[in-house]
């Protein structure tokens, strides 16, 4: 391994260098989607995020179990208990069998993320799937003490176990603040403290997802699922568990209570959570016309959009600020973003057409070091973008003459920047048909550039020199190499 790899642990709120349970393999488990409607740019980012926390292990060698679970049921619609299940309504405004919506907008889901060059999952467990291991394990947290049944539901009891334990270690929320901030609402007055959060439900006549338990005809809470499945696919206690920031409290501070009280132990060593996105400083929902889905981003079609941006455009812009701070959608940024990872992707061609020199005049090791220390840091990924657009530097200057490079150093350099951009940041080059005005741009230029090229021969340094100014006076840029004159737009 090239470094110890520093992880931010929300329990302890600091970074603590990553020790396996058993080396080389890891552990990592995260909250995948409630698939009831399209992926946004919500979902892009613990996708990407945890994307490249996948890729970095395995590039390091270890033998990574990823486990990304499918919400298919359970989760309602206030997350408080009440309400109807967010599946089971869609289902019913489309007049569709709940697992018809499930299976559409998870296959979306995919494809979404396979533009986005997000690998998938070693496992993708639905929560449906496992309505067994849930009710043993409420069975295990009733036989602890901690859980109670009322008319056919059963809740686990917060109070209780925060009297033996500390709920409130992972968000730092005291039981007297979860109080206060807990909002009550009608129906839940079977709960012995509205703190209290359902581990099952029974299911009102109208409820169309509902399976037998012991206790009744009904479905498993929302904050059930990922106990069970992380438990049941990585041990019972396991690596890293990560997901969006929001699920911090109460979801993921739940998901400890019930690993306690049913097992005896936390289940979790590390907690990994991304922070949220931002649209032009807002957060973004439905109610500030600010939802953008991901095929909205792809081919441009929302009103709060300037152009269509790439998959792997919202790859890079997601990856140039840390997991752990907000990312502030604009178009601008958006623009930036496109514009820099095209000069990164142009790089990595020059890198391959370069030829070596006797001798190196830049340092290729010290900026290996630097990316893999960064990386290490707690995945500091624009970190890591700005060593390499430091190597950009390196590789135009290489090309134009000014440093030199040996054919070991050269060799190290290219899979440097294949194993970063591609195999760890998992950018890819893109490809698009051109249109019928960038051939003819093209050709322009091809004709424009040969007539410089006549000049200069001519040793008509005058009209070489017109042309080149021109060109640059409308923002196209034209430098002379080895194999010839190149042309770019430039800012």
């Amino acid at each position: 391994m090239e470094n110890s790899i520093s992880l931010y642990n929300t329990l302890t709120r600091k970074k603590e260098n990553f020790e396996p349970l058993n080396p080389p393999h890891v552990g990592l488990y995260v909250c995948g989607p409630t698939v009831y409607g399209d992926a946004h740019l919500g979902h892009a980012r613990p996708a990407i995020t945890f994307d490249i926390v996948f890729r970095y292990f395995q590039h390091l060698d270890y033998k990574v179990r990823y486990v990304r679970n499918i919400t298919d049921v359970g989760h309602l619609e206030n997350d408080a208990d009440e309400g109807e299940d967010k599946i089971a309504k869609k289902a019913r405004l489309e007049q569709l069998e709940p697992m018809e919506i499930v299976q559409y907008y998870t296959n979306r889901y995919h494809k979404n993320m396979e533009q986005l060059n997000v690998l998938p999952p070693s496992i993708e467990p639905h929560a449906s799937g496992h309505i067994i291991e849930q009710i043993d394990m409420i069975k295990k947290i009733l036989t602890a003490g901690y859980a109670y049944e009322k008319n056919g539901s059963v809740y686990f009891d917060v109070v209780k176990y925060d009297k033996d334990h500390n709920y409130g270690k992972l968000s730092g929320r005291s039981i007297e603040e979860a109080l206060e901030n807990t909002r009550t609402l009608a129906g839940q007055a079977e709960k012995n403290n509205q703190v209290d959060f359902a581990l099952w439900k029974k299911a009102s006549p109208e409820h169309i997802m509902r399976w037998p338990s012991p206790w009744s005809d009904g479905f498993p809470g929302w904050h059930l699922e990922c106990s069970v499945m992380g438990c049941k696919y990585l041990g019972e206690t396991f690596d890293i568990h990560g997901g969006g920031m929001d699920l911090i409290f109460p979801h993921h501070e739940s998901e400890i209570a019930q690993a306690v009280a049913a097992n005896g132990k936390d289940h979790v060593r590390y907690w990994m959570h991304n922070n949220m996105i931002t649209i032009d400083g807002q957060k973004m929902g439905k109610s500030l016309n600010n939802f953008i889905t991901l095929d909205e981003f792809f081919s441009g079609s929302h009103q709060a959009l300037s152009q269509a941006y790439s998959p792997i455009t919202i790859r890079f812009f997601i990856l140039q600020a840390h997991y752990r701070s907000t990312v502030d959608f604009s178009n601008d940024a958006l623009v930036a973003a496109e514009k820099g990872m095209t000069r990164m992707l142009t790089a990595v061609e020059t890198l391959a057409a370069l030829e070596p020199s006797e001798k190196s005049t830049v340092d290729v090791n010290a900026l290996r070091k630097k990316c893999y220390k960064a990386m290490s840091d707690d995945f500091n990924s624009p970190v890591v973008i700005a060593h390499l657009f430091d190597g950009v530097k390196m590789i135009n200057s290489i090309k134009d003459g000014k440093e030199q490079i040996t054919t070991a150093d050269l060799e190290v350099l290219r899979k440097l920047y294949n194993d970063f951009v591609f195999d760890i940041l998992g950018l890819r080059m893109e490809t698009k048909e051109a249109s019928g005005n960038d051939e003819v741009v093209d050709g322009l230029m091809e004709l424009i550039l040969d007539m410089r090229k006549q000049a200069k021969e001519n040793k008509d340094w005058g009209t070489a020199d017109k042309i080149r100014d021109g060109l640059k006076s409308i923002k196209i840029e034209v430098k002379d190499t080895r194999e010839g004159a190149v042309w770019n737009t430039i800012d």
